[in-house]
């Protein structure tokens, strides 16, 4: 399953469907033990969030919240691009990354129109004026103002002045070129990283995440400090950090941001060329028209959504699932109680008047989401997907592989924990850029909680440097879906992708490191080994003995 998942042979989705056949076939697990693993109460948390983004997506909400930011942080390169990259972050919080790149590149295409012109028409038209300065120097001739031919072919002295001028001319017009690619190219490659950096701030935000907790209640039954609100908590800072040296980054790697001309003043062309460009996104704006009711009815359920699953449990304070059973109430239960509101709640503002006309018609009142919609809009696939890593961690479990390769991993037990998790997000991204994300979470994360039991950390130490590093895949197109898009608007290469994304990849490590060791410390208590891990310790002990009996016993019926 990992070979076809890496390599893509069959369809990701059909390839989480294997374990429904080989595990019975092979004696691994019953059926009855390996179809629950995909419908678990993560994989219903996912898809709250899946049809919560379907839902903003059918009413417009979310290129209104993008077309208003961009309107309040200004127009200049450097503050569109960080509008850019803020935006697409939130939105990757709780769309998915693919659609959330999807839906700002056609805004940044616009943009960029309005601030320098096509940009095929701007290379036809450069490339035309190189050939024509290339004929006339090929026949000993010099372009000059046509106003000062005559003066030129009277003075010599004029004539060398205005060779001078043509040719500062050309250099200006190349400089100027070249400020447009490279301004270009930054807001192009500046959206799909922003998508992968947002997506980890939020459990739902990607797969990955929500493959780490259906592992953790998988392996670790006992462990309850992994929730939307801890989540958010810990990996909210560290998006917001990374974003901000990303858009430095990129706006000092493209352009956006001289640090040798700070007090340049500004050019008239390109004064001009940001008013147009402020004049395209008010236009846009207004194009939407004014707010209709059921964006304002989804803004509040979506703000619901999240506040409530941000306090289910906060574990700093008690959380308003203590006011029921304990272990009752999950993000899934959440979730789902508040997009089902999605499906009865009206689109069009109710009247009162209804209710007291007898003679009023029974129209019947469109929802807020259909349920024709939401099959539509929803990628099932990924539920399956999420299943297939769930029964595979199972597998792995219930046969004893996961801790078969711990008991390989002895070399690895003298090395430092800091050391081991720069090592293991270094590894995981670096594989990731080959793979799919999903799939080497779920390849990894079952060898990461047993380097765990080794190395005698809290799991989570290495699992969650471990799941956001496969986010981290930021130098080749074919990495993320989010880069494949950006990549096939056809003005970046692998190389412009290749030079921003390594160091992006090594900024990514460094600050996963700083914040497993600061502030993430205190919040999944990593400074000792909990006492969940200890039990799954001791039964994979008693399990790894039972394995070696099995392979003794046989070998000596050989």
């Amino acid at each position: 399953m990992a070979l076809y998942w890496c390599t893509e042979a069959l369809p990701l989705a059909v390839t989480a469907l294997l374990p429904i056949i080989l595990f019975p076939f092979l004696g691994v697990l019953p059926s009855n033990k390996v179809c629950p693993q995909y419908f678990l109460d993560t994989n219903f948390l996912f898809l709250s969030g899946l049809i919560m983004a379907s839902a903003i997506e059918e009413w417009n909400l979310h290129r209104r919240i993008a077309l208003r930011v961009l309107m309040l942080v200004g127009v200049q390169p450097a503050r569109l691009i960080l509008g850019m990259m803020l935006t697409t972050s939130f939105l990757s919080m709780w769309l998915s990354n693919t659609a959330s790149t999807a839906m700002m590149l056609p805004i940044a295409n616009a943009i960029l129109k309005s601030l320098f012109g096509d940009k095929d028409t701007s290379k036809e038209m450069n490339r035309e004026n190189e050939e024509h300065q290339a004929s006339l120097q090929q026949n000993k001739l010099y372009t000059v103002p046509t106003e000062m031919q005559f003066l030129a072919s009277t003075e010599d002295k004029d004539l060398t002045e205005e060779k001078e001028v043509a040719s500062d001319g050309l250099s200006d017009l190349k400089k100027e070129e070249e400020y447009k690619t490279n301004i270009w190219k930054g807001f192009l490659i500046s959206i799909p990283y922003a998508a992968s950096i947002g997506g980890t701030a939020t459990l739902t935000g990607t797969a990955p995440n929500l493959i780490l907790l259906g592992q953790l209640k998988s392996y670790f039954p006992e462990c309850d400090v992994v929730n939307f609100g801890s989540w958010f908590m810990f990996a909210f800072p560290l998006m917001l950090i990374f974003l901000l040296l990303g858009w430095l980054w990129i706006s000092i790697l493209y352009g956006g941001i001289n640090l040798r001309g700070w007090r340049t003043k500004k050019s008239n062309i390109r004064a001009d060329a940001e008013a147009r460009a402020r004049e395209v996104i008010k236009e846009d704006y207004q194009k939407l028209g004014p707010i209709k009711f059921a964006e304002q009815a989804i803004f509040f359920l979506f703000c619901m959504f999240a506040i409530m699953l941000f306090s289910r449990d906060p574990k700093f304070i008690p959380g308003w699932a203590s006011l029921f059973a304990p272990g009752f109430i999950s993000d899934a239960v959440t979730g789902i109680t508040i997009v089902i509101i999605l499906f009865f709640f009206p689109s069009q503002k109710p009247s009162l008047r209804w209710w007291f006309d007898l003679k009023a018609p029974n129209t019947e009142t469109q929802p807020l989401l259909t349920w024709r919609k939401a099959q539509e809009t929803v990628p099932w696939n990924i539920i399956l997907l999420l299943g297939g890593g769930f029964a595979m961690a199972k597998g792995c479990e219930e046969s004893g592989l996961s801790v078969w390769i711990g008991g390989r991993l002895h070399p690895l037990e003298g090395v430092p924990p800091p050391v081991a998790v720069i090592l293991i997000t270094i590894v995981i991204a670096l594989f990731t850029e080959f793979a799919s994300n999903t799939a080497t979470i779920i390849i990894f994360l079952p060898v990461l909680a047993e380097l765990a039991i080794r190395l005698k950390v809290n799991p989570l130490y290495l699992m969650i440097p471990g799941t956001i590093g496969c986010s981290y895949a930021f130098m080749l197109p074919v990495s993320t879906p989010p880069n494949s898009i950006a990549f096939s608007s056809g003005h970046l290469m692998v190389k412009d992708m290749a030079k921003t994304g390594l160091l992006m990849n090594l900024m990514g490590v460094l600050l996963l490191s700083l914040a497993m060791n600061t502030w993430a410390k205190s919040i999944f208590q990593l400074g000792t080994f909990p006492a969940w891990a200890n039990i799954h310790a001791e039964n994979a002990t008693s399990l790894l003995t039972a394995v070696e009996n099995v392979t003794l016993s046989a070998l000596n019926k050989i």
